[in-house]
């Protein structure tokens, strides 16, 4: 808990002040901690994790927001307080409806249908073992255009394309016309070809109370909303200043805009998700279920119980659904469940709708020109951290948070810390 706040001028008893406590804002404070600064999160809410949050409904844990990971995020091992985060994995590859029929994707490098000859497998394994060696600054160093304009180019059999790359990076980038920077593509896709996409056991919201609870007891001051932010104080809206040696705001970006006028807002995907409750799972095999003809409202799906049986009461089944933009009925549910029966080949009239969440503001657009690593000190001791600085990903997330702490200690201690860089 924060000590309480004391007159203008006098010492602080706080290094530090941490404005949110979603994944970005609890990077920062972790590694600001960790480097031996005295930190104190400022959360407007009664809990942490900002987007990354899970519901309870009905003994079901319901993520918000899309929140598949991937094995291969660095700052999963960088970050002491996330190692060993238990998840569950997903088989590699992908289900893939394609042409009215489904083909099971394994290792995308022994794929067979829907991608044509055997000289565009070999075409499409290849380019996806030189993406999962190539370093991230050669990636960042490549000619930039949208994803849809440099999949047209990279000389892939269009097939390859239409029934799997095109569906997949749509899933994993939450964007369907595919206008996102063909940078950022390459580093979700080299993601892919290097690990295993995943989900926290019981829930996306695991992530963030784990590192929330790496933090010294008393850090994080809940329902305590920010009005104003200077390098050295910051003012709440209950009228308290907050005195400090340096300020974080690692809040969305609207919020953070408005802290820090002049702060550019980018645009944002929408998404809604839907859970499902199902009389017997669709699938027993924990795999990613992928829409490649573009018939229906719903870009991915996957039987979560089958993944992580955590998250359903009793042995019940789960099935959690991604539309890329708002619902297509509103509130109701009818176009999205008859596009999942063709997606399952299985009735669905007996899927209970347990959850449709829309969420206009969901993830950051990254349409080129997209800077990767978008500056996050605005001045010495006034620093910004987000998705919306880095990549509209988890990993973004905690990177950014990252990066702010770093440029943090290094204005506000003696010299550097390498282990931050």
């Amino acid at each position: 808990m924060l000590a309480p706040a004391r007159p203008h001028g006098m010492a602080a008893t706080t290094d530090v002040i941490v404005i949110g406590a979603g994944p970005a804002g609890l990077s920062a404070a972790h590694h600001l901690t960790e480097g031996g600064m005295r930190v104190s999160v400022l959360e407007a809410t009664e809990r942490v994790g900002g987007r990354m949050a899970t519901d309870t409904v009905e003994g079901f844990r319901l993520d918000r927001t899309p929140q598949l990971l991937n094995t291969a995020y660095p700052e999963l091992r960088r970050a002491s307080g996330l190692r060993g985060l238990p998840v569950a994995h997903l088989a590699p590859g992908a289900l893939v409806r394609a042409g009215g029929r489904p083909y099971r994707v394994g290792d995308p490098r022994g794929a067979r249908a829907p991608f044509g000859s055997a000289r565009d497998l070999a075409r499409l394994g290849t380019a996806l073992d030189r993406l999962a060696a190539t370093p991230t600054g050669r990636i960042t160093a490549r000619p930039e255009s949208t994803t849809a304009l440099a999949l047209a180019g990279r000389g892939f059999a269009p097939r390859t394309v239409e029934n799997f790359l095109r569906p997949l990076l749509a899933a994993l980038l939450c964007d369907a016309e595919l206008g996102t920077s063909s940078r950022v593509a390459d580093l979700v896709l080299r993601g892919f070809a290097r690990g295993r996409a995943c989900l926290p056991v019981g829930g996306s919201a695991r992530l963030p109370e784990r590192l929330a609870a790496a933090l010294p007891p008393g850090t994080i001051r809940f329902g305590v909303r920010a009005a104003h932010v200077a390098a050295n104080a910051v003012h709440t809206t209950d009228g308290a200043e907050l005195p400090c040696r340096g300020v974080v705001v690692a809040t969305d970006a609207h919020s953070a805009a408005a802290l820090l006028p002049g702060l550019r807002v980018p645009a944002f995907h929408p998404v809604t998700v839907v859970h499902h409750v199902a009389p017997t799972a669709p699938l027993r095999e924990p795999v990613l279920v992928l829409d490649a003809d573009r018939i229906g409202p719903v870009s991915h799906t996957y039987a979560t119980t089958s993944i992580d049986p955590t998250r359903a009461p009793d042995g019940r089944t789960l099935v959690t659904s991604v539309v890329l933009g708002p619902p297509p009925d509103g509130r109701s549910d009818k176009t999205i469940r008859d596009h999942l029966a063709d997606l399952y080949d299985t009735s669905t009239d007996r899927w209970d709708l347990l959850s449709l969440r829309s969420t206009p503001h969901c993830l950051p657009a990254m349409p080129p020109p997209h800077d990767l690593r978008r500056p996050v000190r605005v001045l010495s001791g006034l620093y910004v951290c987000g998705d919306h600085r880095d990549t509209s990903t988890i990993q973004g997330a905690l990177f950014s948070g990252r990066r702010a702490a770093s440029a943090a200690l290094r204005d506000l201690t003696a010299g550097p810390h390498p282990h931050l860089r």
